[in-house]
């Protein structure tokens, strides 16, 4: 009996705990995510008028990095999520406070001078040291670590994306990588936090689109796109381990930062869609195919494979980001492509914007290797996407099963993240 109360109070503690975790979380995402969008918007219109200045901004990004790395960070690197992962196994410190600044910083300056990538993952390592913070205060039993940091991830991935349900399944299926009664405690905690803050304060989609209807006759199209969906999270995850690489071998601290910066920049200003996160991009061209059928099929292309080089080239820079924001924007343009193709050449009668949330999920699910989340994440990104639960539920599923063949056996899941990401 006494041991059952002990029991019952840890229970408590730990719902308490994660609450407050799952706020702070939700309050780190918020400010973040808001900041970032009007800051990306404001430079990007403000450069506009003097187009060919665009080409700087991605360095003017990554070189304010390198200095407050250098400087105010004590050179002490920012890893992505491999952070998360060796502070879970190793049962060391290795999310220290000075996490939060830097990845909230860092995130915000390469998204809002055009490196082409998203706040997501420097957010869940943010809002993942919040939850380790919680824990190093002894408030509450020492086996408790990775439900309070997966605590605070759900509300950072929740609050970004308004959807508590992907904030705890990407907890859940990426980062713990098992499911157990604590676990569920915290995270389901944390969720409903981000529930009520989404509720009061920020319960706008990502995308305010209307699904209409899906057709059965469009299955096999969604399945080559799920396909090549697959190929282009491969041609993803390789680009970011290779470039990486090789930026590591360049000594020179003002080369391998100019280097990956001045690409992207030139990308950039001849692609302007490639701008950021390119979720502002995405809305236009969304808009596009939905008010005319003469969008350039041939750009569509070009977009999908570019995204995921000027995302690679803006890591291996020093920018801060990971494959949420690419993976989306790349997969959404892809989907577009192929719902083109099967109208113009073989008088398929595809809904451009299903297809684009199809190709979206297949891409993130192939790319974090988490069908479920991606599932969830992108039938949130618009206020009735799960009539398209189907399509998206064989998207996730095909384009990650097919990953997991085309890579390396030992490239598809931890020893990924420990390179990469």
């Amino acid at each position: 009996m006494e041991r059952q109360k002990i029991i019952n109070r840890n229970y408590f503690k730990l719902i308490l705990i994660s609450f407050i975790v799952g706020l702070c979380g939700a309050l780190l995402a918020f400010s973040l995510k808001k900041l970032t969008e009007f800051f990306e918007k404001y430079l990007f219109n403000a450069v506009s008028n003097y187009s060919i200045a665009i080409i700087l901004f991605p360095t003017i990004g990554i070189t304010a990095i390198y200095f407050l790395r250098k400087y105010v960070f004590k050179n002490r690197k920012n890893k992505g999520i491999t952070e998360i992962y060796k502070t879970l196994d190793q049962r060391k410190d290795h999310l220290p406070l000075f996490k939060i600044p830097s990845h909230y910083i860092n995130g915000f300056l390469t998204v809002i001078f055009g490196g082409s990538t998203g706040v997501e993952v420097s957010t869940v390592v943010a809002t993942a040291t919040i939850g380790n913070l919680a824990y190093k205060k002894n408030l509450i039993a020492k086996i408790y670590k990775r439900e309070l940091i997966c605590a605070g991830v759900t509300a950072g991935v929740a609050i970004l994306f308004c959807s508590p349900l992907a904030g705890w399944l990407f907890a859940m299926e990426v980062i713990a990588r098992k499911i157990s009664k604590t676990l569920v405690i915290a995270c389901t905690s944390s969720a409903l936090v981000s529930y009520l803050f989404i509720y009061f304060f920020d319960n706008r989609p990502l995308l305010l689109y209307t699904v209409v209807d899906w057709n059965w006759n469009a299955i096999p199209f969604f399945i080559v796109l799920s396909l090549l969906a697959a190929i282009l999270a491969v041609y993803f995850t390789l680009l970011v381990t290779r470039i990486k690489g090789l930026f590591a071998t360049i000594t020179n601290n003002f080369i391998r930062v100019n280097l990956g910066a001045l690409i992207v920049g030139l990308l950039i200003y001849f692609f302007p869609s490639l701008y950021g996160d390119s979720y502002d991009a995405l809305r236009e061209i969304l808009h596009e195919s939905i008010t005319t059928p003469n969008i350039s099929i041939l750009f569509l292309l070009i977009i999908a494979i570019l995204k995921p080089l000027a995302a690679s080239l803006t890591l291996g820079a020093g920018g801060d980001g990971g494959v949420f924001a690419p993976s989306i924007v790349s997969g959404a343009f892809l989907g577009l492509f192929i719902a083109f193709i099967g109208n113009n050449y073989f008088g398929a009668n595809l809904i451009p914007l299903n297809f684009a949330l199809v190709g979206a999920a297949a891409t993130l699910s192939a790319s974090l290797f988490a069908p479920l989340t991606s599932l969830v994440l992108i039938c949130n990104l618009l206020p009735n996407g799960y009539l398209l639960f189907v399509p998206i539920l064989l998207g996730s599923i095909i384009s990650y099963l097919f990953s997991k063949k085309l890579l390396p056996y030992n490239v598809y899941s931890y020893d990924f993240y420990l390179t990469t990401k």
